[in-house]
């Protein structure tokens, strides 16, 4: 994907923003929210398998080089192999008070 394809689809987005009224603007939103729940699934999927592929087994490209490369966190890339959401989508810690 190109530079000038993820300025018009940001456009895109941009323009949805600034529909006049609110019930039109909240419908397509939701809309586009909904859309790209799934499709979050999908690239996040592709996303760690080609992670995983770079890494090659400890043979290829370390994390922070993968990270660099794709332009995402390392935490990313960490969170990859550890089987997890990264640190946005964390289980909540329970503390048990101290005594």
């Amino acid at each position: 994907m190109s530079d000038e394809e993820v300025r018009r689809v940001s456009d895109a987005l941009n323009a949805i923003e600034q529909i006049a009224d609110r019930e039109e603007r909240i419908r397509a939103q939701s809309q586009i929210m909904a859309a790209q729940a799934e499709r979050n699934k999908d690239w996040s999927k592709a996303r760690d398998e080609l992670v995983r592929e770079l890494w090659d087994d400890g043979n290829g490209l370390s994390y922070r080089q993968i990270a660099a490369r794709l332009g995402i966190k390392l935490s990313t890339v960490q969170a990859v192999f550890r089987g997890k959401g990264s640190g946005t989508t964390r289980p909540r810690v329970d503390k048990e008070p101290k005594e």
